[in-house]
């Protein structure tokens, strides 16, 4: 179970309401590989994008996870105070020419994009410069950059998932320059994850499918930055009746915590983990004890969503 390198993962909550069953699905997921190579197992709270967060969510989500004996190793990290490492980034960013200033508005954009496979392409309008009379609002990254200046080839980019396989993107042409800093002030999330998992050291990212689009984004970003590139596992994301992911827009319930057993023992069922039922009889340092010894990845391999239990 040992590993040459010193494991160090993370679960990296957005504070936008409380825990549903998918994001719990994730911190669990982290924690037991985490735990499983005898590793660190990091709490970051990505509170970056301030209009979304709910005042108090914070606070509840790490409550939530001690009541399922989730605890960081670290004092928790939060977003909001880390953005002169992201000003940092985005400054060599600018020094080596791999992003411009963007003064589109949604709606032009809509007008003349592509849809990829994350919505709407960039076309890459201000690329060459902003119009005469118009001011950048935003800073986006170029994705048609080649090898040089930098060292690495940078598309298309390649990488092997634990569970996923080989995948490769094409960011030009599926995703389009994308932004770094919004026109808002607020720094992206692609760029802020990216400096986050190089400044706490983390080898291992541990996360839903839904975000396997997004590794390529910061892969081109950490070889931009000289920045290592973990290794990356992503999880079956949850889904309703319907085939939609939990989330706070599908009205995902909140974690039952009333039943920290019963809750930890339905998300090991959802990764194919096959607890034993006298389990159910223990407490939640039993069931973690014997999840951490028993973690077999091999058993999600290549599945990239599940139905989420129905809870009477």
């Amino acid at each position: 179970m040992s590993s040459p390198l010193q494991y160090r993962g993370r679960f990296a909550p957005s504070p936008t309401g409380p825990l549903h069953f998918g994001s719990l699905v994730a911190a669990v997921g982290s924690y037991l590989e985490a735990k499983h190579h005898h590793g660190t197992w990091l709490v970051r709270m990505e509170d970056l994008d301030t209009p979304r967060c709910v005042p108090g969510a914070a606070e509840d989500i790490l409550r939530t996870l001690e009541v399922f004996g989730l605890l960081s190793d670290e004092p928790v990290l939060y977003q909001s105070q880390c953005t002169v490492a992201y000003e940092g980034a985005l400054l060599k960013l600018q020094a080596g020419g791999a992003v411009y200033p963007c003064c589109c508005t949604r709606k032009e954009i809509a007008d003349s994009a592509l849809h990829g496979i994350e919505g709407l392409v960039y076309p890459g309008t201000c690329r060459t410069g902003i119009p005469a009379g118009r001011e950048g609002r935003a800073w986006r990254i170029r994705t048609d950059l080649r090898a040089s200046p930098f060292p690495l080839p940078l598309s298309p980019i390649e990488f092997s998932d634990t569970l996923q396989g080989h995948i490769t993107q094409n960011l030009e042409r599926e995703i389009g320059d994308f932004v770094v800093k919004r026109a808002d002030g607020l720094f992206a999330y692609q760029l802020a994850v990216v400096v986050d998992d190089a400044d706490q050291e983390i080898t291992h990212i541990v996360r839903g499918a839904d975000l396997l689009a997004s590794t390529a984004r910061q892969i081109y970003l950490q070889r931009l930055l000289g920045l290592n590139t973990p290794a990356y596992m992503h999880l079956p994301v949850a889904v309703n009746a319907a085939g939609e992911k939990l989330s706070k827009q599908t009205l995902a319930a909140p974690v039952d915590t009333a039943q920290p057993v019963a809750t930890l023992l339905r998300v090991l069922d959802f990764l194919r983990q096959q607890p034993p039922a006298a389990l159910a009889d223990g407490d939640v340092d039993s069931v973690l004890a014997w999840a951490i010894q028993h973690w077999d990845t091999a058993k999600l391999r290549g599945i990239q969503a599940l139905p989420a239990p129905v809870i009477s």
